[in-house]
């Protein structure tokens, strides 16, 4: 067996002489070592062997052993060695080269327009306010005063959801849980996503971006109002613009406006852009109906209040000369990298 022990450390020196890699190196251990290797079989035959005989093939054997793991070990790390070289080799990075530019990315017209809007009223000191874009019927429509046939209030115009629970057509309803929650004096916006039954097209979309806000405090009137929305007018689209309010009708406001700003594009005298009428309508607004006020078990004798609201999509159609509102939402970087 000893002559066995020779001839095994002889054909591991050959073997692994002519082994290079990695996976020739393996083999060889296996062949060697393995469980069913040469030196692995020898050891296994030795207990047929007398004790003084089992003594001495054993040292022979471990020391066979430990001289073929030595070679692995060598081998194994001259091998690994030659890898690392030739990947470090492979992964060189000149510094001295130009580094590739990372083009930054640019915020969404409508996220741009959003932020303009709120900095303007933060200024005022208003707050902003956010709520659920999934509400109950009553937050959208019972509370603002919208009676059961308002239309709506339509499943044809109105993603319900449930019977008592839709996607909001309006922010509005952000004011009604920030009437419930909370006490004059309150001054807050509220953007946000809202959703109706829209056909889409250049003008109309079913999920479309709104601004409302909300003034609670003693002794509020339409003057107050009509100055802070002239002076929202003046800071978004310059301080020569003009504004007009029109009687309208709203549910959940008395008495209603609508809001016309004077063409920031021809200045007032006529354009494709204001039709050539010379004015271009940006909101809605009026005082908070005593209704309202009331669903926030607010004293209407004490407290009045005004409440206003926008399309950013139209605001930003207006501002940026964007025709056709379907294009914040095709993701085309042609025309989102035109607001860098």
């Amino acid at each position: 067996m000893e002559n066995q022990l020779k001839a095994i450390l002889n054909e591991a020196k050959e073997l692994l002489s002519k082994a290079n890699e990695v996976p020739e190196i393996e083999e060889v251990r296996i062949k060697m070592l393995g469980k069913k290797g040469q030196l692995t079989e020898i050891l296994r035959s030795m207990g047929t062997l007398s004790h003084e005989e089992r003594k001495v093939l054993g040292q022979a054997a471990n020391s066979a052993r430990e001289e073929i793991e030595k070679m692995l070990a060598e081998k194994f790390a001259e091998a690994q060695s030659v890898v690392k070289h030739a990947k470090f080799k492979l992964e060189k990075i000149d510094v001295t080269e130009p580094g590739v530019p990372m083009p930054l990315g640019v915020k969404h017209p409508i996220t741009i327009t959003i932020n303009e809007i709120a900095k303007v009223f933060m200024s005022m000191g208003y707050s902003i306010a956010e709520g659920p874009e999934i509400d109950t019927v009553f937050n959208n429509f019972d509370a603002l005063n919208s009676p059961a046939n308002h239309p709506s209030r339509d499943y044809t115009d109105t993603f319900y959801v449930t019977e008592d629970t839709l996607l909001r057509c309006h922010t509005s309803s952000v004011q009604i849980r920030t009437l419930q929650s909370e006490k004059p004096p309150i001054k807050i916006i509220s953007p946000g996503r809202c959703f109706r039954r829209d056909t889409p097209d250049a003008t109309h979309s079913p999920m479309f971006h709104q601004v409302e806000g909300l003034l609670v405090d003693e002794g509020v009137t339409m003057a107050d109002l009509k100055g802070t929305l002239d002076h929202f007018a003046k800071e978004l689209f310059g301080s020569k613009v003009k504004t007009k309010f029109r009687p309208h009708y709203f549910p959940f406001t008395e008495p209603s406006a609508e809001v016309d700003v004077s063409c920031f594009k021809c200045d007032g005298v006529g354009c494709n852009v204001c039709k050539g009428s010379g004015w271009i309508e940006i909101l809605g607004c009026g005082m908070v109906h005593p209704n309202v006020l009331k669903v926030g078990d607010i004293d209407t004798e004490k407290y009045t209040g005004f409440a206003f609201g926008m399309g950013v999509e139209r605001i930003a159609m207006l501002k940026y000369g964007v025709d056709d509102i379907r294009l914040f939402y095709e993701n085309d970087m042609r025309f989102i990298n035109q607001f860098k």
